[in-house]
């Protein structure tokens, strides 16, 4: 399936409407071209994440813009028991993928991610990181207004696996706190940075800062490496399955182009997109 050339052209030509050109963000994941379904084995895994099912001193907040009046978080729904403390996928039996989002770049990209997903009756997983909270506060309020899940992915998003536990703590609980701030809960999810999955030091940090589970993920099309909207939509449709958790990028052209095809094709595959607490349900 390919996407409607004029399609991509009207896309483009609204998006500049809205802003500037994004802003660039820095890669989670493995670069190159590689398969996009990725099926963890022991080998890959750092500690116990599996597919589904199986059975310090924080430094003082400075943020850098005003922060809106805090907005209440919706209630989730209670998660499934057999939930793996690393949720790679959820139940395969079911017509559902969850599309998430690690939560940065040009806020005018954002917005038309937001309002493309919501046309088609989308929700979304958003992993903030702290500092693009810092800088667009109000963000957070749109996201939860839209039905959409909110989460963590560091403050700074730097390579988390590589740091000492104290200050991988600080990393989750700095962005913690700001969520907390400005929606009144931390978020069900936590998502390490520069890195497909949590080691168990992450995991533990993560935990000790109020997360019960990591989200990790099984399809990847790179779009961070922006290689333009037909091929971010081919690569998510060919890999995507029931209970595909689908690692994306806001602050990309090529994934907010992308996006109405890609639920599109997910729709005419009877796959519905929903945020990952739905899906883990």
């Amino acid at each position: 399936m390919t996407v409607d050339r004029r399609t991509v052209l009207r896309s483009t030509a609204r998006l500049a409407a809205l802003g500037a050109a994004a802003g660039v963000t820095t890669a989670c994941g493995d670069s190159g071209d590689t398969p996009v379904r990725t099926d963890p084995g022991p080998e890959q895994s750092t500690g116990t994440a599996a597919p589904w099912p199986s059975a310090p001193a924080t430094p003082a907040d400075s943020p850098a813009a005003a922060t809106p009046s805090p907005t209440v978080a919706p209630s989730l729904p209670p998660l499934s028991p057999t939930t793996p403390i690393e949720v790679v996928n959820g139940p395969r039996d079911r017509p559902q993928v969850a599309l998430t989002f690690h939560g940065q770049g040009d806020p005018a990209l954002a917005l038309a991610l937001l309002a493309a997903a919501e046309q088609h009756g989308a929700r979304l997983t958003i992993l903030a990181v702290g500092v693009w909270l810092d800088q667009q506060p109000q963000l957070a309020r749109r996201i939860l207004d839209g039905g959409h899940e909110l989460g963590n992915h560091t403050q700074n998003h730097l390579d988390i696996s590589r740091m000492p536990a104290a200050q991988a703590r600080a990393e989750v609980q700095q962005c913690a706190d700001r969520l907390r701030r400005l929606t009144g809960s931390i978020g069900r999810w936590f998502r390490p940075s520069s890195a497909q999955y949590a080691t168990p030091m992450v995991r533990a940090q993560a935990r000790l800062v109020g997360y019960e589970h990591c989200l990790s993920y099984d399809v990847d099309p790179r779009d961070y490496t922006d290689p333009g909207a037909e091929v971010v939509q081919r690569r998510v449709l060919k890999a995507a399955i029931g209970g595909s958790v689908i690692a994306l990028h806001m602050g990309h052209r090529g994934t907010v182009e992308a996006l109405p095809a890609i639920l599109t094709g997910l729709a005419e595959a009877g796959l519905s997109a929903v945020t990952t607490s739905q899906l883990c349900a």
